[in-house]
Protein backbone atom coordinates (compact mmCIF):
# COMPACT_ATOMS: atom_id res chain seq x y z
CA UNK A 1 0.00 0.00 0.00
CA UNK A 2 1.38 3.43 -0.96
CA UNK A 3 2.10 5.79 1.91
CA UNK A 4 0.83 9.36 1.60
CA UNK A 5 3.50 11.99 2.18
CA UNK A 6 3.08 14.02 5.36
CA UNK A 7 5.20 16.89 6.67
CA UNK A 8 5.78 14.94 9.88
CA UNK A 9 5.09 11.37 10.92
CA UNK A 10 1.85 10.63 12.66
CA UNK A 11 3.00 9.72 16.17
CA UNK A 12 2.12 6.14 17.15
CA UNK A 13 2.90 4.13 20.27
CA UNK A 14 1.46 2.42 23.32
CA UNK A 15 2.60 4.63 26.22
CA UNK A 16 1.18 8.12 25.72
CA UNK A 17 1.20 11.21 23.53
CA UNK A 18 0.91 14.99 23.77
CA UNK A 19 0.10 17.46 21.01
CA UNK A 20 0.12 21.20 21.64
CA UNK A 21 0.70 24.48 19.89
CA UNK A 22 4.23 24.88 21.29
CA UNK A 23 7.02 22.32 21.28
CA UNK A 24 8.21 23.20 24.77
CA UNK A 25 4.79 22.64 26.27
CA UNK A 26 4.44 19.30 24.48
CA UNK A 27 7.82 18.22 25.86
CA UNK A 28 6.78 19.24 29.37
CA UNK A 29 3.58 17.22 29.10
CA UNK A 30 5.46 14.18 27.84
CA UNK A 31 7.90 14.53 30.72
CA UNK A 32 5.02 14.31 33.17
CA UNK A 33 3.80 11.11 31.49
CA UNK A 34 7.32 9.67 31.67
CA UNK A 35 7.35 10.34 35.42
CA UNK A 36 4.22 8.20 35.78
CA UNK A 37 1.74 11.05 35.70
CA UNK A 38 -1.53 10.47 33.88
CA UNK A 39 -3.01 12.42 30.96
CA UNK A 40 -4.66 14.92 33.29
CA UNK A 41 -1.45 15.69 35.17
CA UNK A 42 0.29 16.14 31.81
CA UNK A 43 -2.48 18.40 30.50
CA UNK A 44 -2.24 20.71 33.53
CA UNK A 45 1.55 21.02 33.24
CA UNK A 46 1.26 21.58 29.49
CA UNK A 47 -1.41 24.24 29.96
CA UNK A 48 0.53 26.13 32.63
CA UNK A 49 3.63 26.06 30.42
CA UNK A 50 1.69 27.41 27.42
CA UNK A 51 0.82 30.45 29.56
CA UNK A 52 4.53 31.27 29.68
CA UNK A 53 5.81 30.30 26.23
CA UNK A 54 2.84 31.59 24.19
CA UNK A 55 2.23 34.90 25.99
CA UNK A 56 0.68 36.56 22.94
CA UNK A 57 -1.94 33.81 22.86
CA UNK A 58 -2.77 33.15 26.51
CA UNK A 59 -1.61 33.92 30.03
CA UNK A 60 -2.15 33.09 33.70
CA UNK A 61 -5.05 35.57 33.75
CA UNK A 62 -6.91 33.82 30.92
CA UNK A 63 -9.58 31.14 30.61
CA UNK A 64 -9.88 27.55 29.38
CA UNK A 65 -12.61 25.06 28.46
CA UNK A 66 -11.54 21.45 29.02
CA UNK A 67 -13.15 18.22 27.79
CA UNK A 68 -11.93 15.08 29.55
CA UNK A 69 -12.75 11.40 29.76
CA UNK A 70 -11.16 9.09 32.30
CA UNK A 71 -10.99 5.33 32.09
CA UNK A 72 -14.27 3.94 33.37
CA UNK A 73 -16.38 7.00 32.54
CA UNK A 74 -19.30 6.30 30.23
CA UNK A 75 -18.93 9.66 28.48
CA UNK A 76 -16.71 12.77 28.48
CA UNK A 77 -17.32 15.75 30.73
CA UNK A 78 -16.52 19.45 30.48
CA UNK A 79 -14.73 21.70 32.93
CA UNK A 80 -15.91 25.26 32.41
CA UNK A 81 -12.92 27.52 33.00
CA UNK A 82 -14.68 30.50 31.43
CA UNK A 83 -15.03 33.17 34.11
CA UNK A 84 -18.10 35.34 34.45
CA UNK A 85 -18.67 39.05 34.05
CA UNK A 86 -18.38 41.25 37.16
CA UNK A 87 -21.39 41.88 39.38
CA UNK A 88 -21.26 45.52 38.29
CA UNK A 89 -21.13 44.72 34.56
CA UNK A 90 -24.25 46.14 32.95
CA UNK A 91 -24.77 47.75 29.56
CA UNK A 92 -25.23 51.11 31.28
CA UNK A 93 -22.06 50.64 33.35
CA UNK A 94 -19.97 50.24 30.18
CA UNK A 95 -21.63 53.29 28.66
CA UNK A 96 -20.94 55.23 31.86
CA UNK A 97 -17.25 54.39 31.38
CA UNK A 98 -17.44 56.25 28.06
CA UNK A 99 -18.01 53.44 25.53
CA UNK A 100 -20.80 53.08 22.99
CA UNK A 101 -19.53 49.67 21.84
CA UNK A 102 -18.05 46.90 23.94
CA UNK A 103 -14.30 47.67 24.00
CA UNK A 104 -11.71 45.07 23.06
CA UNK A 105 -8.82 46.30 25.22
CA UNK A 106 -8.13 47.75 28.64
CA UNK A 107 -9.75 47.14 32.02
CA UNK A 108 -13.42 47.52 31.08
CA UNK A 109 -13.96 44.19 29.23
CA UNK A 110 -12.34 42.06 31.95
CA UNK A 111 -14.13 39.00 33.33
CA UNK A 112 -13.07 36.65 36.11
CA UNK A 113 -9.87 34.85 35.01
CA UNK A 114 -10.84 31.17 35.07
CA UNK A 115 -7.91 29.17 33.70
CA UNK A 116 -6.00 28.57 36.94
CA UNK A 117 -9.00 27.30 38.87
CA UNK A 118 -10.03 25.06 35.96
CA UNK A 119 -6.58 23.46 35.79
CA UNK A 120 -6.61 22.97 39.56
CA UNK A 121 -10.03 21.33 39.43
CA UNK A 122 -8.80 18.87 36.78
CA UNK A 123 -5.66 18.16 38.80
CA UNK A 124 -7.59 17.69 42.04
CA UNK A 125 -10.28 15.35 40.79
CA UNK A 126 -8.58 13.48 37.91
CA UNK A 127 -4.84 13.87 38.41
CA UNK A 128 -2.28 12.17 40.63
CA UNK A 129 0.53 14.76 40.68
CA UNK A 130 1.24 17.33 43.37
CA UNK A 131 0.95 21.05 42.74
CA UNK A 132 4.74 21.46 42.58
CA UNK A 133 5.01 18.80 39.87
CA UNK A 134 2.81 20.71 37.44
CA UNK A 135 3.88 24.26 38.36
CA UNK A 136 7.67 23.89 38.38
CA UNK A 137 8.11 23.69 34.57
CA UNK A 138 6.22 26.95 34.10
CA UNK A 139 8.15 28.60 36.92
CA UNK A 140 11.41 27.36 35.42
CA UNK A 141 10.71 28.87 32.00
CA UNK A 142 9.48 32.12 33.52
CA UNK A 143 12.53 32.44 35.78
CA UNK A 144 15.30 31.05 33.57
CA UNK A 145 14.01 32.00 30.15
CA UNK A 146 12.63 30.40 27.00
CA UNK A 147 13.32 31.12 23.31
CA UNK A 148 10.76 33.63 22.06
CA UNK A 149 8.72 32.33 19.13
CA UNK A 150 8.81 34.39 15.95
CA UNK A 151 5.12 35.32 16.07
CA UNK A 152 5.34 36.30 19.73
CA UNK A 153 8.17 38.68 18.87
CA UNK A 154 6.08 40.16 16.05
CA UNK A 155 3.17 40.71 18.42
CA UNK A 156 5.39 42.47 20.99
CA UNK A 157 6.91 44.71 18.32
CA UNK A 158 3.44 45.65 17.07
CA UNK A 159 2.14 46.58 20.52
CA UNK A 160 5.40 48.15 21.81
CA UNK A 161 4.29 51.80 21.33
CA UNK A 162 1.22 51.13 23.45
CA UNK A 163 3.28 49.41 26.14
CA UNK A 164 5.71 52.32 26.27
CA UNK A 165 3.16 55.14 26.19
CA UNK A 166 0.12 53.73 27.95
CA UNK A 167 0.94 50.58 29.92
CA UNK A 168 4.08 51.08 32.03
CA UNK A 169 3.38 47.92 34.05
CA UNK A 170 3.46 45.90 30.80
CA UNK A 171 6.49 47.76 29.50
CA UNK A 172 8.34 46.71 32.65
CA UNK A 173 7.57 43.06 31.82
CA UNK A 174 8.24 43.05 28.08
CA UNK A 175 10.55 45.95 27.24
CA UNK A 176 12.89 46.12 30.25
CA UNK A 177 15.78 44.96 28.05
CA UNK A 178 14.55 46.51 24.82
CA UNK A 179 12.51 44.92 22.06
CA UNK A 180 13.00 41.14 22.19
CA UNK A 181 13.99 39.31 19.01
CA UNK A 182 12.82 35.92 17.74
CA UNK A 183 14.78 33.14 19.41
CA UNK A 184 16.03 35.39 22.21
CA UNK A 185 15.77 34.03 25.76
CA UNK A 186 12.96 35.89 27.49
CA UNK A 187 12.37 35.79 31.23
CA UNK A 188 9.30 36.74 33.27
CA UNK A 189 10.56 37.14 36.84
CA UNK A 190 7.33 38.71 38.12
CA UNK A 191 5.25 35.72 37.03
CA UNK A 192 7.88 33.32 38.38
CA UNK A 193 7.80 35.12 41.74
CA UNK A 194 3.99 35.11 41.83
CA UNK A 195 3.78 31.39 41.12
CA UNK A 196 6.58 30.65 43.63
CA UNK A 197 4.71 32.58 46.30
CA UNK A 198 1.48 30.76 45.49
CA UNK A 199 3.27 27.40 45.66
CA UNK A 200 5.00 28.25 48.95
CA UNK A 201 1.77 29.38 50.60
CA UNK A 202 -0.14 26.37 49.28
CA UNK A 203 2.45 23.92 50.62
CA UNK A 204 2.83 25.67 53.98
CA UNK A 205 -0.27 24.14 55.53
CA UNK A 206 0.62 20.50 54.85
CA UNK A 207 -2.05 17.87 54.45
CA UNK A 208 -1.11 16.26 51.13
CA UNK A 209 -1.80 17.02 47.48
CA UNK A 210 -5.54 17.60 47.84
CA UNK A 211 -5.06 20.15 50.61
CA UNK A 212 -2.29 21.92 48.65
CA UNK A 213 -4.46 22.23 45.56
CA UNK A 214 -7.44 23.46 47.58
CA UNK A 215 -5.28 26.14 49.22
CA UNK A 216 -3.86 27.17 45.85
CA UNK A 217 -7.38 27.76 44.56
CA UNK A 218 -8.20 29.92 47.57
CA UNK A 219 -4.94 31.87 47.29
CA UNK A 220 -5.78 32.64 43.66
CA UNK A 221 -9.39 33.66 44.22
CA UNK A 222 -9.18 35.23 47.68
CA UNK A 223 -5.50 35.74 48.48
CA UNK A 224 -2.71 37.94 47.12
CA UNK A 225 -3.59 37.32 43.43
CA UNK A 226 -7.18 38.53 43.82
CA UNK A 227 -6.03 41.41 46.04
CA UNK A 228 -3.56 42.67 43.42
CA UNK A 229 -6.19 42.51 40.68
CA UNK A 230 -8.81 44.21 42.86
CA UNK A 231 -6.47 47.11 43.66
CA UNK A 232 -5.30 47.63 40.08
CA UNK A 233 -8.77 47.43 38.54
CA UNK A 234 -9.99 50.22 40.79
CA UNK A 235 -7.40 52.56 39.28
CA UNK A 236 -7.88 54.47 36.05
CA UNK A 237 -5.82 53.05 33.18
CA UNK A 238 -5.52 53.59 29.44
CA UNK A 239 -7.24 51.13 27.13
CA UNK A 240 -4.46 51.60 24.57
CA UNK A 241 -6.82 53.45 22.21
CA UNK A 242 -6.91 56.91 23.73
CA UNK A 243 -9.46 56.30 26.46
CA UNK A 244 -8.95 55.94 30.21
CA UNK A 245 -11.24 54.19 32.65
CA UNK A 246 -11.34 51.99 35.70
CA UNK A 247 -12.43 48.38 35.47
CA UNK A 248 -15.51 46.66 36.85
CA UNK A 249 -13.81 43.48 38.05
CA UNK A 250 -13.29 43.12 41.82
CA UNK A 251 -11.74 40.67 44.23
CA UNK A 252 -15.24 39.79 45.39
CA UNK A 253 -16.11 38.70 41.84
CA UNK A 254 -13.13 36.36 41.90
CA UNK A 255 -14.00 34.99 45.34
CA UNK A 256 -17.54 34.14 44.32
CA UNK A 257 -16.69 32.13 41.17
CA UNK A 258 -15.09 28.74 40.70
CA UNK A 259 -14.63 26.34 37.80
CA UNK A 260 -17.23 23.60 37.50
CA UNK A 261 -18.05 20.32 35.79
CA UNK A 262 -20.91 19.96 33.34
CA UNK A 263 -22.08 17.58 30.65
CA UNK A 264 -20.98 17.82 27.06
CA UNK A 265 -23.44 18.38 24.24
CA UNK A 266 -23.00 15.88 21.44
CA UNK A 267 -24.26 14.56 18.15
CA UNK A 268 -23.47 11.50 16.08
CA UNK A 269 -21.60 11.76 12.77
CA UNK A 270 -20.21 8.95 10.61
CA UNK A 271 -20.55 6.38 13.37
CA UNK A 272 -18.90 8.43 16.12
CA UNK A 273 -20.15 10.91 18.71
CA UNK A 274 -18.75 14.46 18.57
CA UNK A 275 -18.66 16.09 22.04
CA UNK A 276 -18.45 19.83 22.68
CA UNK A 277 -18.99 22.42 25.40
CA UNK A 278 -22.42 23.88 25.93
CA UNK A 279 -23.82 26.91 24.13
CA UNK A 280 -21.92 29.31 26.42
CA UNK A 281 -19.20 28.69 23.83
CA UNK A 282 -19.39 28.24 20.08
CA UNK A 283 -18.90 24.47 20.48
CA UNK A 284 -22.40 23.31 19.41
CA UNK A 285 -21.84 24.96 16.02
CA UNK A 286 -19.56 22.09 14.98
CA UNK A 287 -22.02 19.19 15.47
CA UNK A 288 -24.70 21.39 13.91
CA UNK A 289 -22.57 21.97 10.81
CA UNK A 290 -21.63 18.29 10.61
CA UNK A 291 -25.30 17.35 10.92
CA UNK A 292 -26.26 19.69 8.08
CA UNK A 293 -23.44 18.36 5.91
CA UNK A 294 -24.51 14.77 6.61
CA UNK A 295 -28.13 15.58 5.84
CA UNK A 296 -26.98 17.25 2.63
CA UNK A 297 -25.25 14.06 1.48
CA UNK A 298 -21.61 14.93 1.98
CA UNK A 299 -20.68 11.24 2.23
CA UNK A 300 -21.80 10.82 -1.40
CA UNK A 301 -19.51 13.58 -2.70
CA UNK A 302 -15.88 13.25 -3.72
CA UNK A 303 -13.71 14.70 -0.89
CA UNK A 304 -11.74 17.79 -1.83
CA UNK A 305 -13.94 18.70 -4.78
CA UNK A 306 -15.82 21.97 -5.12
CA UNK A 307 -19.26 20.36 -4.41
CA UNK A 308 -17.86 18.73 -1.25
CA UNK A 309 -16.29 21.96 0.02
CA UNK A 310 -19.28 24.07 -1.00
CA UNK A 311 -21.63 21.92 1.09
CA UNK A 312 -19.29 22.04 4.10
CA UNK A 313 -18.82 25.81 3.81
CA UNK A 314 -22.54 26.54 3.47
CA UNK A 315 -23.26 24.31 6.46
CA UNK A 316 -20.77 26.06 8.73
CA UNK A 317 -22.06 29.47 7.61
CA UNK A 318 -25.54 28.54 8.79
CA UNK A 319 -24.27 27.03 12.04
CA UNK A 320 -22.31 30.20 12.85
CA UNK A 321 -25.35 32.35 12.07
CA UNK A 322 -27.33 30.27 14.54
CA UNK A 323 -24.49 30.64 17.01
CA UNK A 324 -24.72 34.41 16.87
CA UNK A 325 -28.50 34.46 17.07
CA UNK A 326 -29.07 31.87 19.80
CA UNK A 327 -25.99 30.93 21.85
CA UNK A 328 -25.43 32.48 25.29
CA UNK A 329 -24.69 31.56 28.90
CA UNK A 330 -26.99 28.61 29.52
CA UNK A 331 -27.01 29.37 33.26
CA UNK A 332 -29.02 32.51 32.47
CA UNK A 333 -30.57 32.01 29.02
CA UNK A 334 -32.82 29.20 27.81
CA UNK A 335 -30.93 28.29 24.63
CA UNK A 336 -33.00 25.90 22.43
CA UNK A 337 -30.06 23.54 22.01
CA UNK A 338 -32.11 20.36 21.59
CA UNK A 339 -34.08 21.96 18.76
CA UNK A 340 -30.93 23.32 17.14
CA UNK A 341 -29.33 19.86 17.16
CA UNK A 342 -32.42 17.91 16.12
CA UNK A 343 -32.47 15.85 12.94
CA UNK A 344 -35.50 17.73 11.62
CA UNK A 345 -34.00 21.17 12.14
CA UNK A 346 -30.62 20.30 10.63
CA UNK A 347 -32.25 18.60 7.66
CA UNK A 348 -34.35 21.70 7.07
CA UNK A 349 -31.26 23.90 7.25
CA UNK A 350 -29.42 21.59 4.86
CA UNK A 351 -32.32 21.83 2.41
CA UNK A 352 -31.71 25.60 2.24
CA UNK A 353 -28.26 25.01 0.74
CA UNK A 354 -28.31 25.58 -2.99
CA UNK A 355 -25.75 25.41 -5.77
CA UNK A 356 -24.51 28.95 -5.09
CA UNK A 357 -23.13 30.68 -2.02
CA UNK A 358 -25.63 32.34 0.29
CA UNK A 359 -24.74 36.02 0.66
CA UNK A 360 -27.16 36.74 3.52
CA UNK A 361 -26.86 36.43 7.28
CA UNK A 362 -29.65 33.95 7.86
CA UNK A 363 -29.98 32.25 11.24
CA UNK A 364 -32.74 29.68 11.52
CA UNK A 365 -35.87 29.83 13.62
CA UNK A 366 -36.04 26.68 15.78
CA UNK A 367 -38.73 28.22 18.02
CA UNK A 368 -40.89 29.46 15.16
CA UNK A 369 -41.29 32.95 16.64
CA UNK A 370 -40.69 34.74 13.31
CA UNK A 371 -38.18 37.26 14.68
CA UNK A 372 -35.74 38.49 12.02
CA UNK A 373 -32.51 37.93 13.90
CA UNK A 374 -30.42 38.07 10.73
CA UNK A 375 -31.33 41.70 10.07
CA UNK A 376 -30.69 42.59 13.70
CA UNK A 377 -27.22 41.00 13.60
CA UNK A 378 -26.42 42.71 10.29
CA UNK A 379 -27.39 46.08 11.69
CA UNK A 380 -25.28 45.63 14.84
CA UNK A 381 -22.27 44.45 12.83
CA UNK A 382 -22.42 47.37 10.36
CA UNK A 383 -19.92 50.24 9.98
CA UNK A 384 -16.95 48.79 11.85
CA UNK A 385 -14.12 51.11 12.80
CA UNK A 386 -10.90 49.18 12.43
CA UNK A 387 -8.14 50.17 14.83
CA UNK A 388 -5.50 48.90 17.21
CA UNK A 389 -6.91 46.16 19.36
CA UNK A 390 -9.76 45.54 16.96
CA UNK A 391 -10.28 42.28 15.14
CA UNK A 392 -8.73 39.24 16.78
CA UNK A 393 -7.04 40.97 19.70
CA UNK A 394 -4.02 38.76 20.01
CA UNK A 395 -2.76 39.91 16.63
CA UNK A 396 -3.44 43.63 16.66
CA UNK A 397 -1.80 45.23 13.63
CA UNK A 398 -0.84 41.78 12.30
CA UNK A 399 -3.72 41.09 9.89
CA UNK A 400 -1.82 38.44 7.95
CA UNK A 401 -1.64 36.16 11.00
CA UNK A 402 -4.61 33.99 11.97
CA UNK A 403 -5.16 32.60 15.43
CA UNK A 404 -5.89 33.84 18.88
CA UNK A 405 -5.12 31.18 21.41
CA UNK A 406 -3.53 27.78 22.16
CA UNK A 407 -4.56 24.16 22.16
CA UNK A 408 -3.46 20.87 23.71
CA UNK A 409 -4.49 17.22 23.54
CA UNK A 410 -3.16 14.39 25.73
CA UNK A 411 -3.72 10.62 25.85
CA UNK A 412 -2.11 8.00 28.07
CA UNK A 413 -1.67 4.23 28.26
CA UNK A 414 -4.54 3.92 30.75
CA UNK A 415 -7.08 5.17 28.20
CA UNK A 416 -7.45 8.69 29.63
CA UNK A 417 -7.90 11.56 27.20
CA UNK A 418 -8.19 15.36 27.42
CA UNK A 419 -8.62 18.27 25.01
CA UNK A 420 -8.29 21.91 26.08
CA UNK A 421 -8.15 25.32 24.43
CA UNK A 422 -6.45 27.84 26.76
CA UNK A 423 -6.75 31.51 25.89
CA UNK A 424 -7.16 35.03 27.23
CA UNK A 425 -4.82 37.24 29.18
CA UNK A 426 -2.92 38.05 25.97
CA UNK A 427 -0.11 40.52 26.57
CA UNK A 428 -1.66 42.80 23.91
CA UNK A 429 -5.11 43.11 25.47
CA UNK A 430 -4.65 44.99 28.77
CA UNK A 431 -1.97 46.39 31.07
CA UNK A 432 -0.20 43.90 33.30
CA UNK A 433 -1.20 43.83 36.96
CA UNK A 434 1.70 45.23 39.03
CA UNK A 435 3.30 42.58 41.21
CA UNK A 436 1.89 39.71 39.15
CA UNK A 437 3.43 40.36 35.74
CA UNK A 438 0.35 39.30 33.76
CA UNK A 439 -2.91 40.89 32.73
CA UNK A 440 -6.51 39.75 32.99
CA UNK A 441 -8.63 38.38 30.18
CA UNK A 442 -10.71 40.79 28.09
CA UNK A 443 -13.14 38.06 26.98
CA UNK A 444 -15.99 40.39 27.95
CA UNK A 445 -15.54 42.06 24.58
CA UNK A 446 -17.72 39.26 23.15
CA UNK A 447 -20.83 40.58 24.89
CA UNK A 448 -23.24 42.71 22.91
CA UNK A 449 -24.44 46.05 24.26
CA UNK A 450 -27.94 45.33 22.94
CA UNK A 451 -30.36 43.31 25.05
CA UNK A 452 -32.24 42.02 22.00
CA UNK A 453 -29.51 39.39 21.59
CA UNK A 454 -29.19 36.58 24.17
CA UNK A 455 -25.42 37.09 24.54
CA UNK A 456 -25.76 40.69 25.74
CA UNK A 457 -23.81 41.99 28.70
CA UNK A 458 -25.32 41.40 32.14
CA UNK A 459 -23.88 40.69 35.59
CA UNK A 460 -22.27 37.32 36.37
CA UNK A 461 -22.63 35.88 32.89
CA UNK A 462 -20.19 33.89 30.79
CA UNK A 463 -19.33 35.66 27.52
CA UNK A 464 -20.13 33.50 24.48
CA UNK A 465 -16.56 32.42 23.94
CA UNK A 466 -14.99 31.10 20.72
CA UNK A 467 -12.93 28.52 22.62
CA UNK A 468 -13.99 25.09 21.49
CA UNK A 469 -12.05 21.85 22.09
CA UNK A 470 -13.46 18.64 20.60
CA UNK A 471 -13.56 15.09 21.91
CA UNK A 472 -14.81 12.20 19.77
CA UNK A 473 -16.03 8.84 21.10
CA UNK A 474 -17.14 5.56 19.54
CA UNK A 475 -19.36 3.31 21.63
CA UNK A 476 -18.58 5.42 24.73
CA UNK A 477 -14.85 4.86 24.25
CA UNK A 478 -12.60 7.84 23.49
CA UNK A 479 -11.28 8.04 19.93
CA UNK A 480 -9.89 11.51 19.36
CA UNK A 481 -9.16 14.82 21.07
CA UNK A 482 -8.54 17.74 18.72
CA UNK A 483 -8.84 21.46 18.19
CA UNK A 484 -7.18 24.62 16.99
CA UNK A 485 -6.63 28.25 17.88
CA UNK A 486 -8.23 30.75 15.54
CA UNK A 487 -11.23 32.57 17.01
CA UNK A 488 -14.23 32.06 14.76
CA UNK A 489 -12.22 29.68 12.58
CA UNK A 490 -11.63 27.10 15.32
CA UNK A 491 -14.59 24.85 14.60
CA UNK A 492 -14.24 25.43 10.86
CA UNK A 493 -10.71 24.00 10.82
CA UNK A 494 -11.74 21.18 13.15
CA UNK A 495 -14.62 20.39 10.81
CA UNK A 496 -12.17 20.08 7.90
CA UNK A 497 -10.00 17.74 10.00
CA UNK A 498 -12.97 15.52 10.88
CA UNK A 499 -14.29 15.42 7.32
CA UNK A 500 -10.90 14.40 5.98
CA UNK A 501 -10.32 11.85 8.73
CA UNK A 502 -13.81 10.35 9.05
CA UNK A 503 -15.20 10.74 5.52
CA UNK A 504 -12.10 10.73 3.32
CA UNK A 505 -10.21 8.27 5.53
CA UNK A 506 -6.96 10.24 5.88
CA UNK A 507 -4.66 9.73 8.86
CA UNK A 508 -4.45 12.51 11.44
CA UNK A 509 -1.27 14.11 10.13
CA UNK A 510 -2.39 13.86 6.49
CA UNK A 511 -5.75 15.41 7.39
CA UNK A 512 -4.02 18.29 9.18
CA UNK A 513 -1.51 18.81 6.34
CA UNK A 514 -4.15 18.93 3.59
CA UNK A 515 -4.95 22.34 2.05
CA UNK A 516 -7.14 24.28 4.47
CA UNK A 517 -10.19 26.44 3.80
CA UNK A 518 -12.48 28.52 5.99
CA UNK A 519 -15.36 30.91 5.54
CA UNK A 520 -15.24 34.57 6.53
CA UNK A 521 -19.03 34.80 6.27
CA UNK A 522 -20.00 35.39 9.92
CA UNK A 523 -20.24 38.18 12.46
CA UNK A 524 -16.77 38.32 13.97
CA UNK A 525 -16.81 37.53 17.67
CA UNK A 526 -14.17 40.17 18.35
CA UNK A 527 -14.46 43.93 18.11
CA UNK A 528 -15.50 45.52 15.77
CA UNK A 529 -17.88 42.60 14.95
CA UNK A 530 -17.36 42.78 11.18
CA UNK A 531 -19.58 40.83 8.76
CA UNK A 532 -18.21 40.17 5.24
CA UNK A 533 -20.69 38.28 3.02
CA UNK A 534 -19.44 35.41 0.90
CA UNK A 535 -15.82 35.61 1.98
CA UNK A 536 -13.85 32.37 1.62
CA UNK A 537 -10.15 31.83 2.41
CA UNK A 538 -8.24 28.97 0.77
CA UNK A 539 -4.60 27.92 0.86
CA UNK A 540 -2.94 28.10 -2.55
CA UNK A 541 -2.29 24.35 -2.54
CA UNK A 542 -5.99 23.82 -3.22
CA UNK A 543 -6.26 22.97 -6.93
CA UNK A 544 -6.90 25.99 -9.14
CA UNK A 545 -9.83 24.24 -10.82
CA UNK A 546 -11.52 23.80 -7.44
CA UNK A 547 -10.94 27.47 -6.58
CA UNK A 548 -12.38 28.50 -9.94
CA UNK A 549 -15.50 26.40 -9.45
CA UNK A 550 -16.00 27.78 -5.92
CA UNK A 551 -15.73 31.31 -7.33
CA UNK A 552 -18.26 30.36 -9.99
CA UNK A 553 -20.63 29.30 -7.21
CA UNK A 554 -20.48 32.83 -5.78
CA UNK A 555 -17.83 32.46 -3.09
CA UNK A 556 -15.47 35.43 -2.75
CA UNK A 557 -12.33 33.29 -2.85
CA UNK A 558 -9.21 34.82 -1.28
CA UNK A 559 -6.12 32.70 -1.93
CA UNK A 560 -3.66 32.58 0.99
CA UNK A 561 -0.08 31.28 1.20
CA UNK A 562 0.47 27.51 1.18
CA UNK A 563 0.68 26.98 4.94
CA UNK A 564 -1.26 29.95 6.33
CA UNK A 565 -4.53 28.59 7.74
CA UNK A 566 -5.08 26.60 10.90
CA UNK A 567 -3.04 25.44 13.90
CA UNK A 568 -4.68 22.05 14.44
CA UNK A 569 -3.53 19.54 17.05
CA UNK A 570 -4.89 16.05 17.66
CA UNK A 571 -4.32 12.97 19.81
CA UNK A 572 -6.29 9.80 20.26
CA UNK A 573 -6.46 6.03 20.06
CA UNK A 574 -6.54 3.57 17.18
CA UNK A 575 -9.05 0.72 17.08
CA UNK A 576 -6.36 -1.70 18.31
CA UNK A 577 -5.47 0.50 21.28
CA UNK A 578 -2.40 2.36 20.07
CA UNK A 579 -1.97 6.01 21.02
CA UNK A 580 -1.63 8.43 18.12
CA UNK A 581 -1.00 12.15 17.72
CA UNK A 582 -0.34 14.84 15.12
CA UNK A 583 0.24 18.59 14.94
CA UNK A 584 0.24 21.24 12.25
CA UNK A 585 3.53 22.30 10.64
CA UNK A 586 2.07 25.76 10.03
CA UNK A 587 4.05 28.57 11.68
CA UNK A 588 6.74 26.08 12.79
CA UNK A 589 5.62 25.92 16.39
CA UNK A 590 3.12 23.16 17.22
CA UNK A 591 4.46 19.69 17.94
CA UNK A 592 3.25 16.21 18.80
CA UNK A 593 5.37 13.83 20.86
CA UNK A 594 4.74 10.34 22.13
CA UNK A 595 5.87 6.75 22.25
Amino acid sequence: MAQRFTTRPEIRGTFGAVSSTHWLASAVGMGVLERDGNAFDAAVATGLTLQIVEPHLNGPGGEVPIIAQATGWDRPRVICGQGISPAAATIQAIKDLGYDRMPGMGLAPAVVPGAFDAWMLLLLECGTARLRDVLEPAIGYAANGYPLAHRAAEAIHAIAPTLEQDWPSSSEVWLADGLPLPGQLVRKPQIADAYRRLLTEAEAGGGGREAEIARARLIWSQGFVAEAIDTFYRSEQSDGQGHRSTGLLTGQDMAEWSASWENTISRSFQGVEVHKTGAWGQGPALPMALGMAEAGGISDLQPGTAPFLHLAIEAIKRALADRDAWFADTNHVDVPIEALLSDAYLAARAAEIGETADQSLSPGDPLGDGMDRGTLLSELAANPNQGLGQGEPTFADLPSIEGDTCHLDVVDRHGNIVAATPSGGWLQSAPAVPGLGFNVTTRGQMFWLDDRLPSHLAPRRRPRTTLTPTLVTRGNRPVLACGSPGGDQQDQWTMMLLLRHLVEGLGLQAAIDAPMVHSGHYVNSFAPRLFTPGLLFVEDRLPKAVCKELSGRGHDVRVQPSWALGRLCAAGFTRDGQVRAAATPRFCQAYAVGR
